[in-house]
């Protein structure tokens, strides 16, 4: 059980690369066929090495005295060449490409409640600032509430920065 969790924490690495490159190809082009191969083909490399690093570390285990640090260093290094080879780079785009669009598909309920973060800024950071503060009027007359007023300049504002302070804002005035 302890192995696995241990696989599951170090596998977690490549989906989160991988899956983060993919969604800024998607959100670039919004064509998920060429989403899934642009995002591969960017993080395969890095996948492959990774992995290969691992599990020459792994594999030096088995050299020890130990019979359990042997088993631990051999089922790791097993399990992290099935995960990287077979699983981030065969079955995650596989599955990913026969979704097609429904892999980025969220409730819409959820969509309004969680944050825009993005990495890179957007194009137009003070129009979608500009509709931020709209959408946050509704939801505050909605609510009945009054919402205090974030002082900012939308050209010096990042987005997700925005978001956080409006996160905490909207926390106190709902406390």
């Amino acid at each position: 059980m302890m192995l696995f969790a241990i696989v599951f924490g170090l596998s977690m690495d490549y989906e989160v690369f991988l899956l983060s490159r993919m969604r800024e190809e998607y959100d670039r082009t919004g064509n998920n066929a060429t989403a899934v191969a642009d995002g591969l083909a960017a993080t395969a490399r890095v996948i492959t090495a990774a992995a290969a690093i691992m599990i020459l570390v792994f594999s030096a285990f088995v050299l020890g005295d130990d019979r359990a640090i042997k088993l631990f260093g051999f089922g790791l290094a097993i399990a992290v060449f099935l995960d990287a080879t077979i699983v981030r780079l065969i079955l995650v785009p596989a599955t990913m490409e026969l979704l097609g669009d429904w892999n980025w598909w969220i409730p819409k309920w959820l969509d309004r409640i969680l944050p825009t973060v993005r990495v890179e800024p957007a194009d137009d950071i003070d129009a979608e600032l500009r509709q931020l503060d709209e959408e946050e009027k509704e939801r505050a007359g909605a609510l009945g509430t009054h919402v205090v007023p974030t002082p900012r300049k939308p050209s010096d504002r990042h987005p997700v920065e925005w978001t956080a302070s409006n996160l905490v804002v909207n926390l106190r005035v709902s406390m």
